[in-house]
């Protein structure tokens, strides 16, 4: 039987993508118009991975999850009340900005000091779970930052599925260019897993999991720590929505070289 796994599951809350998002500058910069308005998921990414370390610590006794999130705390407690009835889990909590606008390296310094102090972590059988992407920051480089800040250089990122062997070993199923899959052996922790869509559906609510989860929820937001981001060296010129144009023209018979050639033509024009 493998060691019991320590997985710090790293997820932000985003506003609810059926919402019109509306980007504006303000004093402080950009942000969203009406942000604070907005209501707010589970970055879904970050869904994907709470998901499968439950899936893993379920599977593999003695395992713990802690989910690591920075977003203002209002929000994050109304996140909370519809997540913490999934899986699971334990919350670290830190009050600051969750805005798409945030940098990416401060950020990632704010997740990995707050990881660090996970009272009775063991860095040998750490395993730091995450999106692969973001419906917020979409940077692709926050977890990998996290990891190298906490000396992890296994990093694994575009993960479909996570198999624990006997031994304690575990066989990553990994997204790589091409449409293709590459499968690697990883001896022991601690290692970066940063999930895709993962291979596990979305739990059902479950009243009584939310209940234990509360008890430890509420209080790790009470006790949240302001986290400054100051986004330093950073600047923009503007913020807009892409613009949307579509021009619809039905022809038949026309040969897909000709088809190529007028959409990297449209394409130049852009």
């Amino acid at each position: 039987m493998s060691t019991p796994f320590q997985i710090a599951v790293c997820g932000s809350i985003v506003p609810d993508p059926l919402q019109t998002l509306e980007p504006v500058i303000g004093p402080a910069g950009p942000s969203l118009k009406n942000e604070m308005m907005l209501p707010a998921i589970l970055d879904p990414w970050a869904a994907h991975a709470l998901f499968e370390a439950a899936h893993l610590a379920q599977r593999v006794p003695g395992s713990k999850v802690w989910l690591v999130s920075l977003g203002p705390k209002a929000k994050l407690q109304q996140v909370m009340m519809t997540v913490a009835q999934k899986v699971p889990f334990e919350l670290v909590a830190l009050d600051g900005p969750a805005s798409g606008f945030t940098d990416s390296f401060e950020t990632a310094a704010a997740l990995a000091g707050a990881i660090q102090t996970i009272p009775g972590l063991d860095r040998a059988r750490l395993l730091l779970f995450g999106g692969w992407e973001s419906a917020s920051r979409g940077a692709g480089s926050t977890l990998q930052m996290v990891g190298e800040r906490l000396g992890i250089t296994e990093q694994f990122q575009g993960v479909d599925q996570l198999t624990v062997r006997e031994d304690g070993s575990f066989e990553v199923l990994e997204r790589i260019e091409g449409g293709r899959h590459q499968v690697s052996v990883c001896a022991a922790p601690p290692a970066v897993l940063g999930w895709a869509t993962g291979h596990l559906p979305e739990p059902r609510n479950n009243p009584q999991v939310g209940m234990v989860n509360m008890r430890v929820v509420m209080p790790a937001l009470q006790r949240a720590k302001a986290a400054a981001v100051p986004n330093s060296g950073l600047s923009f010129a503007s913020v807009s929505l892409p613009r949307q144009q579509r021009q619809t023209r039905v022809v038949k018979n026309m040969p897909a070289e000709e088809i190529a050639r007028e959409i990297v033509a449209w394409i130049g024009e852009e």
